[in-house]
């Protein structure tokens, strides 16, 4: 199978193409805005360097693949604060583009996988998260994702595109970088751990989130991939944890065997107070997945991690 991975560069992206590996023809695109080409060090991929937006770059891309996983994202809530009309770009109307280059490719159009977000849920207030929940996002990255997600929809209604949305919910794992202003907060927090410095905790740390291990989405998308399996409505691709932040950091002291000092700062607009994802529909379409336990995937995150580390002092 033919394969384009949009942001293959990426923290996702990369694992995935190193999940998928030499079984299938893999082609990536990444105009390296956030990813690496490290990452993809030893993978066997022809990665085109070009921005979704770019329809020369997109079309080069895409062109003879059987499938398009669309991960390219403009990432992070405060960053789409300091500028929406990027995120907009970036994460709607590059996903509009996405779409468009599957269903104007010759012969039969590629399947379409799609990476929204938790996020959209936002101020609603229901726990756990169900698909058929009122959307209520609660900032411009937020509501960027909702777009992208309703564009492969609408694409799949109106065209027949086979289309699959994904809401990813607070993936982790390793080649995700720590030590930048929009960090997620588990590579925050290891990478404070192991270095000896604070952990920066928004608002209280009372806040919950539902850690999903990179290798177990990537499992998630390989199947759906070879199984052609497409959905009329987005899905959650979570499984129920609810962990707050505080216990993290706890998690992660005893997996690093170090004491984390604390620093709390004011809460961030657009945070999402409490997450935790109704899995029902991912385990009627995906029934022999099982997620990661946490403590497995923050072992396996912290040994990267330390690696990293260590490489960069030496």
């Amino acid at each position: 199978m033919r394969i384009l991975i949009t942001g293959a560069a990426g923290f996702i992206g990369a694992n995935l193409a190193r999940f998928l590996g030499p079984e299938h023809e893999l082609v990536g695109l990444d105009d390296l805005s956030t990813g690496n080409v490290t990452n993809l060090e030893g993978v066997p991929i022809d990665l085109v360097i070009g921005s979704i937006l770019d329809p020369l770059a997109l079309a080069t891309a895409a062109a003879g693949c059987d499938a398009i996983v669309h991960l390219a994202a403009r990432p992070s809530v405060p960053r789409s604060i300091s500028d929406p009309v990027a995120s907009h770009e970036a994460n709607a109307t590059g996903t509009l583009r996405v779409l468009e280059a599957a269903r104007t490719a010759s012969g039969e159009p590629p399947m379409v996988i799609i990476a929204s977000s938790s996020s959209v849920y936002g101020a609603n207030p229901v726990i756990p998260k169900r698909e058929d929940l009122t959307a209520m996002p609660m900032s411009p990255y937020a509501v960027s994702k909702l777009a992208a997600e309703q564009y492969a929809l609408a694409w799949q209604k109106s065209f027949g595109l086979r289309t699959l949305a994904f809401r990813f919910f607070n993936v982790y794992g390793p080649l995700q970088a720590p030590g930048h202003a929009y960090a997620a907060v588990i590579p925050a927090f290891l990478h404070a751990a192991i270095s000896g410095t604070d952990a920066v905790i928004h608002g209280d740390g009372t806040q919950s989130r539902d850690f999903t291990f990179v290798e177990t989405v990537c499992e998630v998308i390989s199947t759906a991939l070879e199984q052609r399996i497409t959905s009329p409505s987005p899905v959650n691709l979570a499984f129920g944890s609810r962990t707050s932040l505080l216990d993290l950091l706890q998690e992660i002291e005893s997996v690093t065997g170090t004491s984390v000092s604390r620093k709390h700062t004011d809460s961030r607009l657009g945070d999402v107070y409490a997450s935790q994802a109704d899995n029902a529909q991912l385990t009627r379409l995906f029934p022999n997945v099982t997620p990661t336990p946490l403590r497995t995937g923050l072992d396996a995150t912290a040994t990267w991690m330390k690696a990293q580390i260590d490489e960069d002092r030496a």
